[in-house]
């Protein structure tokens, strides 16, 4: 058996572990902790230090198996006797004949004598089923409708028993524009990712950027979400609550690139959280979170700027040239529309306020929260896969570095997952088995630089015909883009306070029509001093002195 598939075993070993250690309280009573013994196949004190460590960690990974000596639970299947299994799962048990598990077995154990191979207990094969996907299984045996019912409880719409029980997230395009905050030109529609709670209707965390959906934006609208969120009002000057937090239970998703993404999923499986995708054809999957972006657009309409939802809506309006609020002022407008708004109305469906309903159904449960905030982002970011070289890491061109990696040095040639934030890529996130380790360029004096720019900073270099890229020559283009932009935005403003004077100056000389007074005929004109700039186009002279 190759490495990569003893490891794949190990970690649906610990998500069968993380299922059934999940639905324990915590006061574990004689029942349920012989229930979880004969599910994981392990000694009493086996199952309270495994409960402990994932009530410690709150992560996926803490159950493992052991890898040293003998691993604790169920032990894997022969391969030729895992290949039978599996053969008559498919074809025999998992169809719609719903053949019993005694019989099942038969087939297997026929099989196996066959061939000279010992079979596996029927418990043993009870184990086995146990740790296959019962909701899917379901669906092939006896249909998807009953299998929704039984495991998603939405017999016509999706519901959830408590809060965190099921969380919805999209992402919409916003229909108002944003400025630049040092020259206030327009930038475009930023795109918004909302996170709501189908039990209270709360909405959990959200995220602004001007980039196209990507799996950031979901790891930033998840961490935004999943934390406490005094701390976060309180730099924006916002004084209202927003008690909403924890690890959600289950997120329904559209089917995005981003949230098909193996990252997205691997990480979801780290804090035990149900990944659901929406199937064709089901809007109950995503109506909460649909109805909250249509009622946040609704308010989005009110401020200038706003493209509304329809050209009929829109009319003659230049939404460019009535846009005034910057990426941040609009966060913080939200922020405050969401708490002091939404969560203060009466909701049709609930028949009270969002707050309330939180409030209330929350305490008699305490949420789920990660161990660490910033191992909660890390986990969901981006990744890519390296070897480590000699004097490093080596991603999108450059080289990373740091001093905890010599530990790693030699101990074998395995790839590791880099996780990287693409709007700073003057750090990447190194998953070890001891943990992480964050390295930065080899060369510090780099600036911080995006994914972005390092794109186009490719791009540019591709057109001017450079086969061979290195990075030193990215930085020096980067550097020269932004010393280009830097300029760009010094001339524009340059210009546009010389045309705010022209144009008070012409304000002023059409307010001022009172006619000057007629020198006398025995005064000399009044005489001007020689200017050599009064006649050129682009300069205006205010006031004239005569020679004395």
């Amino acid at each position: 058996m190759s490495d990569t598939s003893a490891a794949d075993k190990d970690w649906e070993e610990a998500e069968f572990r993380a299922r059934v250690l999940a639905e324990l309280p915590e006061q574990l009573t004689q029942g349920e902790v012989e229930r979880a013994m004969r599910l994981l196949g392990v000694s009493r004190a086996t199952v309270y230090r495994l409960a402990k460590q994932l009530r410690e960690d709150a992560r996926t990974s803490a159950l493992l198996p052991n890898t040293s000596g003998r691993k604790p639970g169920m032990q894997p299947l022969a391969p030729a006797v895992e290949a039978i299994v599996a053969h008559h799962f498919k074809a025999f048990y998992a169809t719609r004949r719903k053949p019993t598990k005694t019989r099942f077995w038969r087939e297997v154990a026929a099989d196996c004598q066959a061939r000279g191979l010992a079979p596996p207990s029927i418990r043993r094969l009870g184990r086995w089923l146990d740790l296959k996907d019962q909701a899917k299984l379901m669906a092939r045996r006896e249909g998807k409708d009953k299998a929704e019912r039984r495991h998603l409880a939405t017999p016509g719409t999706l519901t959830a028993g408590r809060p965190l029980d099921i969380v919805q997230i999209d992402h919409t395009r916003a229909d108002v524009t944003v400025v630049d905050p040092v020259t206030r030109r327009p930038l475009g529609r930023p795109t918004l990712t909302v996170a709501i709670d189908v039990n209270s209707r709360m909405v959990l965390g959200f995220h602004l950027s001007l980039e196209p959906p990507s799996l950031l934006s979901v790891a930033l609208c998840l961490t935004h979400a999943v934390m406490e969120k005094t701390h976060w009002l309180t730099v924006r000057g916002i004084n209202t609550d927003w008690p909403a937090q924890g690890i959600p239970r289950a997120i329904y998703v559209d089917n995005g690139a981003e949230f098909h993404a193996r990252a997205f999923a691997m990480a979801c499986a780290e804090y035990q959280i149900d990944l659901r995708h929406r199937p064709p054809g089901t809007p109950r999957y995503g109506g909460h979170i649909e109805r909250l972006i249509g009622t946040m657009m609704g308010a989005v309409h009110l401020l200038p700027g706003s493209h509304f939802s329809n050209i009929f809506e829109r009319g003659d309006l230049d939404a460019e040239a009535e846009a005034v609020m910057t990426l941040d002022e609009l966060e913080t407008w939200l922020a405050l529309e969401i708490t002091g708004s939404y969560h203060a109305r009466i909701h049709s469906a609930l028949e009270t306020i969002p707050a309330a309903a939180w409030t209330t159904r929350m305490d008699a449960a305490k949420p789920r929260m990660p161990a660490d905030l910033r191992q909660f982002l890390v986990d969901f970011l981006p990744s890519e896969q390296r070897v480590l070289q000699r004097d490093g890491f080596h991603l999108f061109h450059i080289r990373y570095w740091s001093d905890e990696l010599r530990w790693l040095m030699g101990r074998d040639s395995r790839k590791y997952s880099l996780k990287y934030d693409p709007r700073d890529l003057s750090r990447i996130f190194v998953v070890t088995d001891e943990g992480i380790i964050e390295a930065r360029p080899a060369d510090l004096t780099r600036p911080a630089i995006t994914l972005w720019e390092h794109r186009a900073a490719r791009r540019a270099l591709s057109e001017a015909g450079r086969r061979s890229v290195d990075e030193e020559l990215i930085f020096r283009t980067i550097e020269a883009q932004r010393d280009l932009v830097d300029s760009a935005a010094r001339q524009t403003k340059a210009i546009r306070r010389h045309q705010a004077r022209r144009a008070h100056l012409e304000r002023r000389q059409m307010i001022d029509v009172t006619p000057a007074p007629e020198a006398p005929d025995s005064l000399p004109a009044p005489q001007t001093k020689g200017n050599a700039l009064k006649d050129h186009p682009g300069f205006y002279v205010e006031e004239w002195y005569d020679d004395d």
